[in-house]
């Protein structure tokens, strides 16, 4: 028995390892992000004068929202939906299916279109919203409105904030493990007619102020011939759990305010907390991809610790060549970046998303790649790292690499009218 079991485990791990080895690629195909019409477009004027003349809302309120919105990295081109420029906003069901209509149907149809797939080719359906969770479910609204196959494997992810997109990217991603020659569509938006809060307390004020309309398609397949046509290849997915700590836990947290109105309320550790919750996810990430002299720096740091004080910060240019991070505000996106020890350049597509778009959640990660598309950075071989963050608290990483040349992106995605007006200096 000492001899045969661990020969057997050994063979079981080599076994698993041959085959994992042998599954089929999984793709990046293309994607698409919703561009809002321009009548829904909310300059920051246009936003102060319309809290002024809300009940709920006194002077100090409105002194607290101007400061954040001029704080926040956001430009005057971003996007509410319809319902919250009724006076006063509409933040029923109604609004908030039209919302879901609005998005979700103009992104999966402009997706269909740009890769010629029809609904029938679809075998794997996500969509996450973190805040609104109908009865039927978003995925089955999908399904019922573009009469999916019968066959069609359908999920709703709701509740985890700004990471959904690439823990949906993950999910897609192994169960196409299991699944060869199959079509996934991955659905991201966030519903504000639901999430507005009228209320007065600062902390639950904050989401008011910073989300934005958005939502992206992405298209992921595993057939063989999709690599010809496809944009990218799935290299790896990471996730990091840290809803175990009470402090992480509760710095962003769905509650009610002294008055018994419902929010999101965001505390003043939750810079602090994704600081932590991104130092456990990079050595995991980093061993993965980094160059061995980065991972030899790093370990020899460790280990003259208690002489230096000091811990190496690895040099991820090295690994990845383009960064998608999460554009939640521009303290965010700098103090990440910051941990990281990259430069403006690399922080570029957050802050030029989150000053164009918003905060649109989990979708940004995908208007930030388009940007760098329409920018034409983004060469054959380049590999892509998108971190997603979100309530929990969560860490997911998703690293594709460029398969094929991306030319002409600027005119056709949602940077079509504004890219050559961009990069912008924020201070």
């Amino acid at each position: 028995m000492f001899h045969i079991v661990p020969f057997s485990v050994l063979l079981i791990y080599f076994i698993s390892l041959a085959y994992i080895s042998k599954t089929s690629p999984v793709y990046v195909v293309d994607f698409t992000c919703f561009k809002p019409p321009n009548c829904l477009r909310v300059p920051f004027t246009a936003y102060i004068e319309h809290a002024r003349m809300l009940d709920f809302f006194d002077d100090k309120s409105v002194s607290f929202i101007s400061k954040i919105l001029h704080l926040s990295g956001l430009g005057e081109h971003t996007y509410f939906p319809p319902g919250l420029f009724y006076m006063p906003p509409k933040s029923g069901h109604k609004e908030a299916i039209n919302e879901v209509h609005m998005i979700l149907f103009s992104v999966f149809e402009n997706l269909l279109s740009k890769t010629n797939i029809s609904p029938q080719d679809i075998d794997i359906l996500i969509v996450n919203c973190s805040g609104f969770c109908p009865n039927p479910s978003l995925s089955s609204i999908i399904v019922n409105k573009y009469s999916l196959k019968e066959g069609v494997k359908s999920y709703t992810i709701s509740g985890m904030g700004c990471s959904a997109n690439s823990l949906a990217v993950d999910m897609a991603r192994n169960i196409m493990y299991t699944h060869d020659n199959s079509n996934a569509v991955i659905l991201s938006t966030e519903i504000l007619s639901t999430g507005w809060y009228p209320g007065r307390e600062r902390p639950f004020m904050i989401l008011n102020c910073i989300f934005r309309v958005g939502g992206a398609a992405i298209l992921l397949s595993n057939k063989k011939e999709a690599k010809r046509h496809a944009k990218y290849k799935l290299l790896w997915t990471l996730r990091t759990q840290g809803a175990f700590d009470d402090k992480g836990y509760y710095s962003a947290y769905r509650d009610e305010d002294s008055s018994g109105i419902t929010g999101v309320r965001l505390n003043g550790d939750v810079l602090q907390v994704a600081g932590d919750t991104l130092r456990t996810h990079m050595p995991v990430l980093g061993g993965r991809f980094l160059p061995l002299i980065e991972k030899l720096r790093f370990v020899r740091s460790v280990l003259m610790y208690k002489r230096s004080k000091e811990i190496y910060i690895p040099n991820f240019r090295r690994a990845f060549q383009h960064f998608c991070f999460p554009a939640t505000g521009k303290s965010v996106v700098r103090e990440t970046a910051n941990r990281l020890k990259l430069g403006d350049r690399d922080m570029e597509a957050a802050l030029m998303t989150l000053h164009r778009f918003g905060n649109q959640s989990s979708a940004s990660l995908w208007y930030e790649l388009a940007y760098l598309e329409g920018k034409e950075r983004v060469k054959e071989g380049d590999k892509v790292w998108q971190l997603g963050m979100g309530t929990g608290p969560k860490c997911n990483s998703v690293v594709m690499e460029c398969i094929r040349p991306i030319l002409g992106e600027a005119l056709i995605g949602p940077w079509a009218d504004t890219i050559n007006t961009y990069p912008l200096t924020i201070p």
